[in-house]
């Protein structure tokens, strides 16, 4: 069971704001962090409550602007619930003297669990333990059951409940110079002697969220009847019950919350909703048992064994990968097939980046395919939504087609700041991360992945080809003739390196011919080209009629997929973009001897006048990032049908060259290098995987945790398990396998879902074993080397 659980054995301030981040409990509609009970938001701890899709707006003047931020907007707070005996002070962990602490997150069953026996001023002797979980199977609803024991004293306790929309958004301390008061309140009323009722609304987006709480009593099993006290204020509502305890009976707390918004379906209006919902909710042993069902069900499906010569590494990685997939499930669950909901960079875990959606569906998105792609299908649908948007974006950058924003929230505006804080230097610098229109790219390989997957035509027929259409005509007009060169360029863009953003000296911002841009705009025109033949006749004629797609358009595309730039320096390296092969090289040593850590290169040089545009730095993987998503197949078609040579060493001699060039200043990274030196089968792999797990559990970035998980990094580890290390790629309607399992690896075994068939897969450094499951479906195809073979289903097949 040690891979099940995450563990903390003692109480650490310093800690706490990790730990609530790692300990946030969500459905997909809502999450809420891993605070105590009876925590309150200051210099410790930060309780949060998250729900996907609500957003706010906001107006701060900053430096003598005025900057507009759309935030993911923290909630009311319904878990608060805090005790004093006698009438001594209400409880505080750091005010007393703690004998023993034990907080447990329990992965298999999304659990959190908390044990504390302490000894007060007074010298009486107490013991909490507490468990409360999100619901997995009712999105609205949450619960926190306490059990307080008297050791060696008897007398009077008093119990305080509460809902609390007093919150502000505050938990990055960068973001604190922004306006982050969200919620003005509308409603606190006490219904019932143990029900709670709040309701506010979002002072922009005028969204109304309500939550209603009933909480009840027990000694033994006898429920107390109790009248409670009422405090109320502004955004605030309270019970406060006074009971006796004795040596003998335990007493026991439930608190049963829900919470709903005016963005639901089916409801005539949330607070009415949410009171028939406590009034209908079962006690929380019942919750708790329906809960286990739905995440022993979707274990099914998402578990994974590995099995490692050392066995301590074994344990270590399965446990954090079990980690990473409940944040993965808890952020964007079954439930989002119901939602107008993306994928948080962050998850539902925290304000860091604002709550916004980023190019993270990249990494994200594999894992859902290959399990649940009915997941990927409702995210792929947030996108389609706001297809308008990007069109309207496109249009006011003087393009055509459709130009999705970098940074994304309610309705796919661009949302990323103009200015942001270096928090080394405290300086408000000018931000260009908007200039990273390969994200375009990004949303169309997440399509196309997902066809490949499923097969699922409706959904191409019907929104991902006119996704894909209208991204392929945004990059043919961003694509210039240079008459020099007989080649294509795109000018005045970012890669996802991130650290350049210009050229030494430059009077605007933007690079020329990032290579990773040129040659996913390459890719999508080929793609798109290829809907011709994918799409059925009738729904390819009726798409180029609504959006007025001429024959000589795609004549266009064709010739720009067979001429765009890709520059190159040093014999054989791509050049990450043009003018890249002048910059000066870096002196790392000095730098990591003088800062120690040196991931976020950008601010320290920064803070001292520098920047990173004179320098071969890079803060993540860029050009690698080709190696990553494109097998030496695919990418060998597309430099042939380029015209550029792209030889055995090409991808060896790249990884070596930009490895030595990168700072890992983003989570991202780790995954991105562990992946290329994996497949390329270079040393390194492993160890780097096993730093990518850290990123989140050990906060290696120094503080970036506690503000929210890293999404794309948790999924990209275990997309590193699902298919970087077997090697699984789905191209051509054949399911490849290429296994390369890193030294030390026995075996890897789990299940995925591929075209309608369940597929078991178990794999050594000597031997491939499928299994389907019995089905109606049509035989699939699978690549073993360069050979395809028939599976049907039911069948089992071995390979040496």
């Amino acid at each position: 069971m040690n891979g099940w659980k995450l563990v903390y054995d003692n109480f650490d301030a310093r800690q706490e704001a990790l730990r609530e981040a790692l300990c946030t409990l969500g459905n997909g509609y809502f999450a809420s962090r891993g605070a105590a009970p009876e925590a309150t938001a200051d210099d410790i701890h930060y309780p949060g409550t998250y729900i996907a899709g609500c957003y706010n707006r906001l107006q701060t003047e900053i430096a003598g602007e005025v900057i507009e931020n759309e935030c993911l907007v923290n909630a009311p707070n319904w878990l608060t619930l805090d005790l004093r005996i006698e009438d001594g002070d209400w409880f505080d962990v750091s005010a007393v003297n703690v004998l023993s602490f034990n907080q447990e997150l329990d992965i298999r069953h999304a659990l959190l669990k908390r044990s504390i026996r302490f000894r007060d001023p007074a010298g009486r002797h107490t013991r909490i333990e507490q468990r409360r979980l999100v619901s997995i199977e009712q999105q609205h609803l949450a619960a926190l059951e306490t059990l307080i024991h008297a050791e060696d004293w008897s007398g009077a306790i008093e119990i305080r409940s509460a809902l609390d929309g007093r919150v502000v958004n505050a938990g990055v301390e960068r973001y604190r110079e922004l306006n982050n008061r969200h919620l003005e309140p509308l409603t606190a009323e006490s219904v019932a002697d143990d029900t709670l009722w709040l309701e506010v609304a979002t002072s922009q987006s005028h969204i109304h969220i309500a939550e209603a709480a009933v909480t009840r009593l027990w000694c033994d099993a006898r429920r107390l009847d109790l009248a409670p006290r009422v405090d109320s204020a502004e955004g605030y509502i309270a019970h406060r019950y006074t009971t006796s305890v004795n040596t003998q009976q335990p007493l026991r707390v439930e608190k049963i919350a829900a919470l709903y918004t005016s963005r639901d379906k089916a409801i005539s209006e949330p607070g009415l909703e949410a009171r028939k919902a406590v009034a209908d909710a079962a006690c929380f042993d019942t919750l708790a048992k329906r809960h286990a069902l739905i995440w022993q069900q979707l274990w099914r499906r998402f578990d994974f064994d590995i099995e490692h010569e050392d066995a301590d590494q074994e344990e270590h990685a399965e446990r954090i990968l079990r980690l990473h997939i409940l944040h993965l499930i808890q952020t964007t669950s079954p439930h989002v097939m119901d939602l107008d909901v993306g994928v948080p960079a962050r998850g539902l875990h925290g304000e860091a980046y604002r709550g916004h959606i980023f190019w993270d569906e990249l990494f994200v998105f594999p894992l859902f395919n290959l399990r649940m792609p009915e997941i990927t299908r409702a995210l792929l649908r947030y996108r389609y939504r706001r297809l308008g948007e990007a069109r309207r974006a496109a249009r006011a950058a003087g393009y055509c087609g459709a130009m999705y924003p970098w940074q994304s929230g309610s309705d796919g505006r661009e949302e990323s700041q103009s200015l942001h804080l270096n928090p080394r230097s405290g300086n408000w610098i000018a931000d260009n991360s908007r200039l990273q229109r390969h994200i375009s790219a990004a949303v169309a390989y997440n399509v196309r992945q997902y066809y490949q997957v499923t097969r699922d035509m409706e959904f191409l027929s019907f929104y991902g080809a006119e996704m894909l259409l209208e991204i392929a005509r945004f990059w043919a007009s961003t694509a210039t003739w240079n008459d020099t060169l007989q080649r294509y360029e795109i000018l005045r863009v970012m890669g996802p390196d991130e650290y350049h953003d210009a050229c030494p000296g430059a009077e605007q911002p933007g690079l020329d011919n990032n290579a990773y841009t040129n040659l996913m705009a390459v890719w999508v025109l080929v793609r798109a080209l290829e809907l011709r033949d994918i799409l059925p006749g009738q729904r390819f004629t009726e798409l180029c009629q609504i959006l007025n797609l001429p024959k000589e358009e795609f004549e266009h595309w064709d010739d720009i997929s067979r001429k765009m730039l890709v520059p190159f320096h040093d014999d054989g390296i791509i050049s990450q973009f043009s003018g890249y092969a002048t910059l000066e090289e870096f002196d790392w040593d000095s730098y990591r001897e003088k800062y120690g850590d040196i991931q976020r290169l950008d601010r320290i040089l920064e803070a001292e006048g520098d920047t990173p545009n004179r320098y071969k730095v890079s803060k993540q993987a860029d050009v690698l990032m080709l190696f990553y998503l494109f097998s030496s197949e695919e990418l060998c078609e597309l430099f042939e049908r380029l015209g550029y040579p792209f030889e055995y060493e090409t991808i060896p001699r790249n990884i070596d060259y930009y490895m030595q060039r990168t700072s890992h200043g983003s989570t991202l990274s780790r995954v991105v290098s562990s992946w290329v030196l994996a497949r390329a089968n270079r040393p390194g792999g492993w160890p780097l995987f096993m730093q990518a797990l850290e990123s989140d559990v050990n906060d290696i970035q120094g503080g970036t945790t506690p503000e929210g998980i890293h999404a794309g990094a948790m999924a990209g580890t275990v997309d590193l398990i699902q298919r970087c290390f077997t090697g699984i790629e789905t191209r051509g309607d054949v399911l490849w396998l290429n296994p390369s399992l890193p030294a030390g690896l026995k075996c890897l075994t789990l299940n995925i879902r591929y075209r309608q068939h369940v597929l078991g897969l178990r794999m050594t450094p000597t031997s491939v074993h499928i299994s389907t499951e019995p089905s109606d479906e049509a035989p699939i195809h699978i690549g073993i080397k360069d050979q395809v073979y028939p599976l049907k289903p039911g069948e089992v097949r071995e390979f040496r």
